[in-house]
């Protein structure tokens, strides 16, 4: 059904990206659709129609993608999620955007393929309590906690947590079992994976919500300061979900 569907706006309409861009997405089972590449445009659309997920262009003719983003969640629109597209590969603009409410950053030429998985990662889609998808389920918990999706360390946080869930003697040993399985499915190695994910944990503790850590580590606000291990962060969230998709199969 088209509401099940992750919904993707392009800002652009012309018929050598927007269009074709849009025409790709659909086949693979995504439903996007575009609007001119105007800021006020977009922010009108985007707040009118809720997408999933915003691609647009980092610069307009009168505006860029930053005050797009600043005017969008000034006006009360939080759950999409923006995709920014740019002609520069440069570190420091990247983070510009990414700190400024992008969840993805990228440099042109887009491919409809790489872009697709890209969307899926950053779609903010509601997930009941009874839902018993198990990656759905953890993707949703690490977003609210605050992961970005952009980093190396959200997907292998998301890869350990499915894997935990799945088999729990994973947990028996996190070093010499877990981090070696994350990095089979990456190509890397454990050192990388463990290294990426402390550095994720790092960003959803200093930057994410209070509340929705609260929530999973019950932390007052003098706990908050120490952050947990790998293996405790890991741990906690695979016990917490493995409950609650078994009383969500029962219920």
């Amino acid at each position: 059904m088209e509401n099940d569907r992750i919904k993707v706006l392009i800002g652009d309409d012309t018929a050598n990206f927007g269009i074709r861009l849009a025409s790709a997405l659909r086949e693979k089972g995504l439903y996007a659709y575009t609007r001119r590449k105007d800021e006020k445009t977009l922010c009108a659309a985007i707040i009118k129609e809720h997408p999933d997920v915003v691609i647009t262009d980092l610069t307009f003719e009168d505006s860029d993608a930053l005050v797009l983003i600043k005017e969008v969640r000034s006006a009360g629109e939080k759950s999409a999620a923006f995709i920014i597209v740019s002609d520069v590969s440069n570190s420091f603009i990247e983070r510009q955007v990414i700190e400024n409410g992008a969840a993805y950053y990228m440099t042109a030429p887009v491919e409809p393929s790489a872009l697709d998985k890209i969307i899926r990662g950053v779609a903010e889609k509601k997930v009941s309590k009874n839902c018993c998808n198990v990656e759905l389920v953890v993707t949703d918990v690490i977003r609210r906690l605050g992961v970005p999706a952009h980093i190396k360390g959200y997907h292998y946080l998301r890869c350990a947590i499915i894997n935990s869930i799945n088999d729990f003697h994973m947990m028996d040993c996190v070093t010499k079992q877990l981090y070696p399985f994350v990095a089979r499915q990456y190509d890397t190695t454990s050192s990388r994976v463990e290294r990426a994910i402390r550095h994720a944990i790092e960003i959803a503790w200093d930057r994410g919500s209070v509340e929705e850590i609260n929530n999973y580590f019950g932390c007052t606000s003098d706990k908050l300061r120490v952050r947990p291990t790998n293996s405790e962060f890991i741990a906690l969230i695979t016990d917490k979900l493995r409950l609650q998709l078994k009383n969500a199969e029962q219920s």
